[in-house]
């Protein structure tokens, strides 16, 4: 029989840097390995990578796997699918850690094929089950109504994590690893796409998914001016504005600040809800909110089900004053 073991974590890399979620999913791996009594291991793959695999190490990683390759600049589902087949078919770690990033959610479930195994998507918890040594995989269901618990009774174990779930680990500069190089093995014709240019995308300073505040409002904000008091709000938290779907068809904010179902998920400290309803949809991409605040003027507003603390009146009244007590106490 096949043995398996050890968890590997795909490590994402960002403006060359680990990133956040990668930081959070080594925490997580680590965990999970030392409940296991394995090794953690990461894998970074990418044109320049190596020089990232001490700072893995740091964070807890016990074996660091570097595939570097010209053709790996860019991240391709040509290209990096088959290397991570072929390195974890090598290598053969029971679970496969991912975040739940455009990278995770188009590489987990193409790898778990690859693997003839299962991919779970979205967790926001991870444990390992004592009796049966299988990944317990929790992840919210019904747009985020629910939460349900998957075990895949298959290896290796793959799941993505949804960002901000799991707590990044301290920085440990005294500890030891071993850093492995892999060889790509990649024949350029296998490469069916390639990037012929790259425009980044106009944001706010502070990127949505990575906020710990947001200030979010909903169809009931009434237009775009209105979004501007509801950003002066969240530059004073130096957060991010969110909004939901009708807002964002409206045109009143950019897409890239649509939270729910099929905007962004997020999971800040705390989450402001203005006129919001509370739809299913929507709460799908907030219920993960450490704090939720809603104001709005009908007290049967599904958000006051969800929130910690609710203001049942017009946004337009309670805004300002709310906004100007903020203001009074950040600054004493």
């Amino acid at each position: 029989m096949t043995e398996y073991k050890g968890v590997m974590v795909y490590a994402e890399v960002t403006d060359g840097k680990l990133a956040a979620i990668t930081v959070e999913l080594l925490g997580c791996g680590r965990k999970l390995a030392d409940e296991l009594g394995e090794e953690l291991m990461a894998t970074l793959i990418g044109r320049t990578v190596s020089n990232l695999a001490p700072e893995a190490i740091t964070f807890g990683a016990d074996k660091v796997y570097t595939v570097e390759d010209q053709l790996l600049e860019d991240y391709q589902t040509d290209a990096y699918l088959p290397v991570m087949a072929r390195l974890t078919g090598e290598v053969m770690p029971q679970i496969i850690l991912l975040g739940q990033t455009e990278i995770g959610r188009d590489l987990a479930p193409r790898l778990a094929f690859r693997l003839e195994t299962a991919a779970t998507l979205d967790c926001v918890d991870l444990a390992i089950d004592m009796e049966s040594k299988w990944l317990r995989q929790t992840k919210p269901v019904y747009g985020g109504n629910a939460r349900a618990v998957f075990l895949t009774e298959s290896r290796p174990q793959v799941a993505t994590v949804r960002a901000k779930a799991m707590s990044p680990p301290e920085r440990n500069t005294a500890r030891k690893g071993e850093v492995i190089p892999f060889t790509a093995g990649l024949e350029p014709a296998a490469i069916r796409t390639r990037v012929l240019e790259k425009v980044p995308q106009a944001v706010a300073e502070i990127r949505l998914e990575d906020a710990e505040v947001i200030v979010s409002g909903g169809r009931g904000i009434g237009n775009a001016e209105g979004f501007q008091q509801l950003a002066k709000l969240a530059g004073l938290f130096k957060g991010a504005v969110g909004a939901s779907r009708p807002a964002i068809d409206n045109g009143w904010v950019p897409d890239v600040s649509q939270v729910g179902l099929t905007g962004k998920i997020v999971t800040p400290e705390l989450y402001i809800a203005i006129a919001l309803s509370g739809a299913s949809q929507h709460m799908a991409g907030c219920s993960g909110s450490k704090n939720i605040i809603a104001i709005n003027k009908s007290p049967e507003a599904n958000i006051f089900r969800e929130a910690r603390f609710g203001v049942v009146g017009d946004w337009e009244k309670v805004l300002p004053a709310f906004t100007d007590k903020v203001r009074e106490l950040l600054t004493e």
